[in-house]
């Protein structure tokens, strides 16, 4: 892996969002979304990932929040596809299953450079802040297709929307933590290379 920070803006006709993401950090985390409960869960990964990470998002929230949260899916896992780009050294999966109060999520990541989602998400209530549901599972697909990285997602069980959110969050920076930790030389893989 030849660096570890990364700078990725877009703006469309909907959103405008900068990200800065350093993914050996020092704790520096401030996320700007105009979305109170998306900057909390935003934050969870970043805190338990050990990234620095910077995020302003300004989007057209007077339609809803779909626009806002996909982008910024898109625009995070840009900024982690520059960031590990050959893979060299990487771990490459992390595993984790993280309990908040009633709730309990399962994820598990491969920064494999296949993207894929699997998202099980039946025990989410319909709606979460006054947000559908779905908007978290087109937030984690965007950011699973644009970092190239397999994604499992299993809400396990529990009743309240924001703990099984924010575990499976928790969960998500467990797994970056350990999938880009730099352990060996070199690729891992046995076809001695991911493409």
């Amino acid at each position: 892996m030849n660096q570890h920070s990364a700078h990725y803006t877009r703006e469309t006709n909907e959103t405008r969002i900068s990200v800065d993401l350093d993914i050996h950090g020092q704790g520096r985390i401030q996320v700007d979304t105009g979305l109170g409960f998306a900057d909390h869960m935003l934050n969870l990964i970043a805190f338990w990932a050990g990234f620095d990470l910077q995020i302003k998002a300004r989007g057209d929230l007077e339609v809803d929040a779909h626009h806002t949260l996909e982008d910024t899916g898109l625009c995070l896992g840009e900024a982690l596809a520059r960031i590990v780009a050959d893979k060299s050294g990487l771990a490459r999966v992390g595993w984790s299953r993280v309990p908040m109060d009633e709730a309990l999520a399962e994820v598990s990541i491969d920064l494999s450079g296949r993207p894929y989602l699997v998202y099980r998400d039946a025990i989410l209530p319909a709606q979460i802040f006054n947000q559908e549901k779905d908007l978290w599972r087109e937030f984690f697909k965007s950011l699973a297709y644009r970092a190239g990285m397999n994604l499992h997602i299993n809400y396990c069980y529990g009743r309240n929307g924001h703990h099984l959110l924010e575990s499976a969050c928790k969960g998500l920076g467990l797994c970056f933590r350990q999938a880009l930790t730099l352990e060996q030389s070199g690729i891992r893989s046995t076809k001695g290379s991911l493409d």
